[in-house]
């Protein structure tokens, strides 16, 4: 028997809502839309939580407006400080802000509508690229990073 993996399924208040902050916001594109389940191209989705509680019945409630901090969406953007702003107009509740992971990466951490916590990096190639503008060497930047070498080589062919 072979079982093939999908994506993660969160359980959201406001399908709508929660649909156009990732359209909108996160700019991630609509790959079905089955009403109550919208699957989004990037490989996750979101279920209408009433529906979904239907789908599991009385003897299992949920409750989503308690805060979803046991699992997190990650996203990359080559645009951090933009994306940034935009989260401020919203009046997005952050975790924190833009700040760099011990391996270099620029990250930021904030709750989607629904209290679900969303992650959103730079790609690891920035993270090459900056080392070595500042002057590491491609092994350098592969023990700062934990990045393998000859991803390192690669992308810094690239340029």
């Amino acid at each position: 028997m072979k079982i093939k993996y999908v994506c993660p399924l969160i359980a959201v208040e406001d399908i709508q809502k929660s649909r156009k902050f990732y359209e909108d916001v996160l700019k991630q594109e609509v790959e079905m839309d089955h009403g109550a389940n919208v699957a989004f191209k990037g490989g996750f989705a979101i279920h209408d939580a009433a529906h979904y509680q239907g789908l599991l019945g009385e003897s299992y409630p949920i409750d989503i407006r308690v805060k979803k901090n046991f699992l997190e969406l990650y996203f990359e953007s080559e645009d951090l400080n933009r994306l940034q702003e935009k989260l401020d107009s919203i009046n997005t509740k952050f975790l924190h802000r833009i700040q760099e992971q011990p391996w270099g990466q620029r990250v930021m951490r904030f709750y989607d509508p629904d209290g679900y916590i969303i992650e959103v990096g730079e790609p690891l190639e920035f993270v090459v690229r900056r080392f070595a503008q500042e002057g590491f060497s491609p092994e350098e930047v592969s023990q700062k990073s934990s990045l393998p070498l000859e991803f390192v080589e690669t992308v810094l062919d690239q340029k």
